[in-house]
């Protein structure tokens, strides 16, 4: 990755922004400078959720509210963060608006109400599934599937690491780095088709949340140097 194709990302659309994950991502990146673009069907809502988190920002911050295929155009990178049940539509919605960007997929094939058993789609994963929709022109990266929206909105640090995979390496690495900017620890995870363990893992997580009776359960790699800002 150059530094030229990292700091090409400025603007960041969050695609189905106005839920809790999402606002807890545009959060985090407003305070590092990003420019943030919630995205919904609903511009109204969209607005609101904008508002949400600029009133927990300093003034001046860039957060803005529109709809998705509008946010997806105007933005650098992109961000899906939506139930599985609404991925494909979303998908295609936007294709035409992701040409030659990249997509960071949140979204886990969860299937309520049996939500703490593993079930994949056909494609794999959901990031696969994603890619195979959304054809070459788009870079697919899949993350953020294991961090609990419980903490984003806060400056608590976050004790789950983020594993990031995407066929490109350099996209991978744009990833990272903004993994890095949102207070988190990421880890190259290899390429596209090991999202279905990392998407997998979300179900185990929420058994494990509602078995012990806790909310932000996650994972943290060990046996490599951490970050020293971790």
């Amino acid at each position: 990755m150059t530094e030229a194709a990292a700091n090409a990302v400025r603007t960041i659309a969050i695609l189905g922004g106005t839920g809790k994950e999402g606002k807890g991502l545009a959060y985090r990146w407003a305070k590092k400078g990003y420019r943030i673009i919630i995205g919904s069907r609903q511009v109204e809502k969209a607005q609101a959720a904008a508002n949400d988190i600029l009133s927990l920002l300093d003034p001046g911050t860039n957060v803005t509210g529109m709809a998705n295929g509008e946010a997806a155009a105007a933005a650098d990178l992109a961000v899906m963060t939506v139930p599985y049940s609404a991925h494909r539509a979303m998908l295609e919605s936007v294709k035409d608006a992701l040409k030659g960007k990249i997509l960071i997929d949140v979204t886990v094939p969860l299937v309520p109400p049996k939500v703490t058993k593993v079930q994949m789609p056909a494609a794999g994963s959901a990031s696969q599934e994603a890619q195979q929709i959304l054809g070459d022109d788009v870079q697919v990266v899949a993350a953020f599937q294991n961090i609990s929206y419980e903490h984003l909105l806060h400056d608590e640090p976050v004790h789950c690491d983020v594993l990031v995979c995407g066929s490109g390496k350099s996209a991978r690495q744009i990833v990272l780095r903004l993994v890095s900017e949102a207070g988190l620890v990421g880890w190259d995870a290899g390429p596209i088709e090991n999202s279905v363990v990392v998407e997998g893992m979300t179900s185990i997580l929420i058994g494990i949340n509602k078995q012990y009776g806790v909310e932000s359960s996650g994972i943290v790699i060990t046996g490599v140097p951490r970050p020293e800002s971790a």
